[in-house]
């Protein structure tokens, strides 16, 4: 069964590392345990990779060459969008100064190198609880049913909520809105009818309005290149993505991206999205 966030989304985590050996030996611990494992293979990649998926926790090596673990968690807590991201560090440097230099950084645990698996099993286990527990609902709020548009039936308001998450997990390789029906136990008819009645457009509408709005967002709020903001989302190629962008927003992304347009203003779109971006 997969592990569940408090938002009651699929746990991930993500790991940083240039070992493949013990890459590959935390892949197989932490899949089996039912999370969704995200690669970085240095540095700078991990922190891209951070901002994109932002993932439930984070398991970073210290030594690796280029941006170093303390340089990366340095990055990592200066960013809004992952900052309150837990990192626990792996590292085979056991010096009492270098494990309080990581916590100091913010980092929630420190492994040493070579780790045992059922210990990084069990500490992430509790990262996760904690993280759950801090992030979780309000005393005041628990209980409480989620707020739903007005004339959205419960039905429909768990089956829009069901498909967004699955859709959003995963945005660049989605599945077809009739295997998203199929695995909340509808069809594509009722789970369009669903989103019709939640947001006035299909299912495939919304998916492509969701990928330009994450487009936008990752464009202001990160430096991740465009190349890979458009290979997250699921678009074939940069050119398809920024013809795209620009049909929706009326700029470019570079152009965004370098402050020559205003901030694409949602509420301002026009209530008919255009057709689907060209994805493969």
């Amino acid at each position: 069964m997969a592990v569940q966030t408090a938002a009651g989304e699929e746990a991930s985590i993500l790991l940083i590392d240039d070992s493949t050996v013990d890459l590959r030996v935390l892949v197989d611990t932490l899949s089996d345990f039912g999370l969704r494992v995200y690669l970085a293979f240095d540095g700078l990649e991990g922190y891209r990779r951070a901002e994109l998926v932002l993932p439930s926790l984070i398991l970073l090596d210290i030594g690796m060459p280029g941006l170093d673990g303390f340089g990366t968690c340095r990055r990592l807590k200066s960013n809004p969008r992952t900052r309150d991201i837990p990192v626990i560090f792996l590292s085979s440097a056991t010096e009492r100064e270098r494990r309080l230099e990581g916590l100091e950084l913010g980092a929630v645990d420190y492994i040493a190198k070579p780790f045992d698996e059922a210990e990084v099993l069990a500490r992430v286990r509790i990262h996760l609880d904690i993280a759950r527990r801090l992030r979780g609902a309000a005393p005041d709020d628990a209980g409480a049913e989620p707020e739903r548009p007005a004339g959205l039936s419960r039905r429909d308001a768990t089956l829009v909520e069901g498909a967004t998450a699955i859709l959003r997990r995963a945005i660049g390789a989605p599945p077809s809105p009739d295997a998203a029906a199929r695995m909340l136990g509808t069809n594509e008819k009722r789970l369009n009818e669903a989103f019709h009645a939640a947001f006035g457009v299909p299912v495939f509408a919304w998916l492509r309005e969701e990928r330009l709005r994450l487009a936008r967002e990752l464009l202001v709020e990160t430096e991740t290149p465009i190349a890979e903001i458009a290979a997250h989302l699921g678009y074939s190629n940069q050119a398809n993505f920024s013809r795209a962008f620009r049909q929706r927003y009326g700029c470019a992304p570079i152009r965004l991206r370098n402050g020559g347009a205003p901030m694409p203003d949602a509420s301002s779109d026009t209530a008919e999205p255009p057709g689907p971006p060209a994805v493969p």
